[in-house]
């Protein structure tokens, strides 16, 4: 078995649909797993998907890294867009694959350049939409 922490492999697939999601803005949500070592594409949720949506794609009782495109209007009403890495680690989740997903994720985090915030989630609470909103102004 590799170690967790330095040999966790990444699927070129994450990178390219992050650029995609990054550039084109092809997608609202991605959200990645890890499996046999490696972390691969789980879901892409296109433009036309919410927030909600995007929580509702999340499993209840295992970690996932996602990353959400949020759209948003300025106290200036500018319209704007913010990145946001999610690391999703319910409490609910085995406590091995908590250590995995959080001694993966830093270097996972480094493969997708253009994130513009973070946030760690153990449950829906801690991600809802008046937090992301919060986060992203």
């Amino acid at each position: 078995m590799a170690n967790a922490a330095s040999g966790m492999a990444v699927h070129d697939d994450c990178k390219l649909k992050f650029l995609e999601l990054k550039s084109k803005r092809n997608y609202r949500y991605i959200i990645f797993k890890i499996e046999d070592q490696q972390v691969v594409l789980e879901k892409l949720g296109g433009p036309e998907e919410s927030y909600d949506d995007f929580t509702k794609s999340l499993p209840e009782d295992e970690c996932r890294y996602t990353v959400f495109d949020f759209d948003f209007v300025t106290s200036e009403n500018c319209q704007k867009s913010k990145i946001f890495f999610i690391a999703w680690s319910p409490d609910t989740s085995k406590v091995r694959m908590k250590m995995v997903y959080a001694s993966s994720k830093d270097r996972f985090k480094r493969e997708l350049d253009g994130i513009q915030v973070e946030l760690q989630a153990t449950d829906p609470s801690e991600m809802s939409f008046d937090v992301i909103k919060s986060r992203a102004l």
